[in-house]
């Protein structure tokens, strides 16, 4: 049997009040969670997409 991880951090995380990553956040979380913890696939921004999570969201598409 083969389990598949979603890590949904850097989407809910930023929910939690008084939580808001950076772009280059967002980027190194996301290599932490692929490259090192081999997580299988992350959720990179809500539905409704600020600026900020634009920016952040870019970083990660650009660099997988």
């Amino acid at each position: 049997m083969y389990i598949s991880i979603m890590d949904t951090t850097l989407r809910d995380g930023e929910q939690t009040s008084g939580v808001s990553f950076t772009a280059t956040e967002k980027l190194n979380i996301a290599k932490l969670l692929l490259e090192e913890l081999k997580v299988d696939r992350i959720e990179v921004a809500s539905a409704r997409v600020s600026r900020g999570e634009f920016k952040g969201a870019g970083l990660i598409f650009d660099w997988a």
